[in-house]
């Protein structure tokens, strides 16, 4: 192998981290904005709901799908982002795993694939996102 054939490779390598980078970081920002936009449909619900308590729940029923739909594409986006790292979440236990294994180190659970029929239900926490765990954490340490 002759010193171009290093220099090209080396380059290449870079090349193909440089590119990860930006897919991630592009990610990111896309579930940063998924995120934001959710509380926004919270404040909007409840806007709606202060507003008029009697008004038809098909109206807030939209704004809860839109919520959803939300939920699944950072879903979608999270699973893409870990793979970029090269790593899995395990659901069970939220324990790293290399994305080359099928089972959870750590507990034994099997690990997520977007293949799988049930990868896009929605957990009961989803919602949560990073950037608005203060606003649900707010309510649920109030005493009322």
């Amino acid at each position: 192998m002759g010193l171009l054939d290093k220099i090209s490779g080396a380059g290449k390598g870079i090349s193909d981290k440089t590119k990860n980078i930006s897919e991630a970081n592009n990610l990111k920002r896309k579930i940063l904005y998924e995120e934001e936009r959710i509380v926004e449909i919270f404040t909007d619900i409840g806007k709606k709901y202060y507003k008029n308590p009697n008004e038809d729940p098909a109206a807030l029923k939209v704004l809860c799908d839109d919520i959803d739909t939300r939920r699944r594409r950072i879903k979608k986006m999270r699973f893409e982002l870990n793979g970029i790292r090269g790593y899995k979440i395990c659901p069970k236990c939220d324990a790293e795993v290399n994305e080359r294994f099928q089972f959870c180190g750590r507990c034994g659970a099997r690990l997520p694939e977007m293949e799988d029929d049930d990868f896009m239900s929605l957990e009961p926490n989803d919602y949560y996102t990073e950037s608005s765990n203060q606003f649900f954490n707010a309510d649920s340490n109030q005493n009322y």
